[in-house]
């Protein structure tokens, strides 16, 4: 058991039969085993936009502005020290390539069309 998170660049959004959000094209373009302050950063942002309740397993969409931010946190090492049960120890420095690529193509798929998606699960 553990911490994983994924992020996904996704178009055709819809509503399953179910009543969920599902993508008609979903592309993984990241994973993690626990980054817990990747968790942590991932969760200030839903919580400020106005989410309440458990993270976990919960979507958050990143605009480029998101990225951009993120950018900025991981490069000055600013990323929110983040502890979970599951979630491991801080990760940043092992991530930091990994965090940076990700945003790279990210920021690509969002220039292509496609939204970009964050979920983890633990």
């Amino acid at each position: 058991m553990g911490l994983d998170q994924y992020a996904y660049a996704v178009t055709g959004r819809y509503i399953d039969e179910n009543g969920n959000v599902d993508w008609e094209d979903k592309t993984e373009i990241g994973y993690w085993r626990k980054h817990p302050n990747l968790q942590g950063y991932m969760e200030r942002l839903w919580r400020d936009r106005g989410n309440e309740g458990d993270f976990n397993c919960v979507v958050v969409e990143l605009s480029d502005e998101d990225l951009q931010d993120l950018e900025v946190a991981v490069k000055d090492g600013a990323m929110p020290e983040t502890q979970g049960f599951f979630f491991g120890t801080n990760a940043d420095e092992h991530y930091f390539d990994h965090d940076l690529e990700f945003i790279d193509t990210a920021r690509n798929q969002i220039h292509n069309g496609y939204e970009i998606i964050y979920t983890s699960w633990w």
